[in-house]
């Protein structure tokens, strides 16, 4: 008897196109997520993909199945980051890499807009500012 061959026999290790045991709960907690959006208009939800033991295959699975949809933005703050959203409007994709391009954390936000997207009221304030000064100079220099 070979025992390496007994030992691989005792695993039951399968590859199908089929949802697996994360992809088909992970769907259902981002449907109910979306229909508690629609109801709650802001009860914004994240799923952390790096908190949930996933099997191999089965992000790729749930990515494919969420596909794209028309917006797609990348950000470059403390590192690059990728926000997509997905074909089903609300649920969205975002992604931030480390310097080596590796994927450092991935989530799912089901929301209207992604808070990584929105500008915070200090950076406009401070835009106002900048602007204001920036007519002020320019209308210093029609002057002349």
């Amino acid at each position: 008897m070979n025992t390496s061959s007994s030992v691989l026999d005792s695993f039951n290790i399968q590859a199908s196109n089929e949802l697996t045991w994360n992809v088909l709960p992970l769907l259902h907690q981002i449907k109910h997520a979306m229909d508690d959006l629609l109801n709650n208009k802001n009860n914004n939800a994240v799923i952390d993909l790096r908190s949930i033991p996933l099997a191999p295959g089965e992000e790729e699975n749930l990515l494919n199945i969420l596909g794209q949809g028309e917006v797609k933005a990348q950000l470059n703050a403390l590192g690059p980051s990728e926000i997509i959203e997905t074909q089903f409007n609300g649920v969205w994709l975002v992604t931030h890499y480390n310097d080596e391009n590796e994927i450092v954390s991935r989530h799912i936000e089901i929301t209207y807009m992604p808070e990584i997207l929105r500008s915070q009221t200090q950076d406009i304030k401070s835009a106002c500012e900048r602007l204001s000064q920036s007519l002020a100079e320019k209308q210093g220099q029609e002057s002349h």
